[in-house]
C-alpha cells in the first residue's frame, strides 16, 4: 500500500426527530473516538446548514491507508458505525480522496 495520505469524507442524514442526540453523538463520542487512533492527522465535523438541517459530515485525514484500514478494517471502503450511531441515521455515504501536497 502506498504511503499517501487519503481524505475520508463521511456524510449521514439523519432522522428529523434524532438531530439533537446525533449532534451530541458527534461531539462526545465519534469524533473524540476517532481523534484516539493512531495515524489520524486531522478530524473536522460538520453540522447542518439551514438547505439540508439533517445531514452531517464529518473529514477525516489519515496518513496511510494502512492507517485508515488498522481504524476502519478490510472494508475500509465502507463506513465505519458505531452501534449507537444506528438508529439514528436514515442513510450515510463515504468518499475517499488522494491527498495532494500543500500547494505553494
Amino acid at each position: 500500500m502506498g504511503g499517501e495520505m487519503i481524505i475520508r469524507v463521511f456524510r449521514a442524514t439523519v432522522r428529523d426527530d434524532k438531530i439533537r442526540d446525533f449532534k451530541d453523538f458527534l461531539t462526545n463520542t465519534a469524533v473524540p473516538h476517532v481523534r484516539r487512533q493512531p495515524g489520524l492527522v486531522s478530524v473536522t465535523a460538520g453540522l447542518p446548514r439551514p438547505d439540508s438541517p439533517a445531514t452531517f459530515c464529518v473529514v477525516m485525514v489519515w496518513e496511510s491507508i494502512d492507517a485508515l484500514q488498522a481504524f476502519a478494517g478490510e472494508d475500509w471502503e465502507q463506513p465505519h458505525v458505531l452501534p449507537e450511531e444506528d438508529p439514528m441515521v436514515l442513510n450515510r455515504q463515504i468518499d475517499h480522496y488522494d491527498m495532494i501536497g500543500l500547494l505553494s
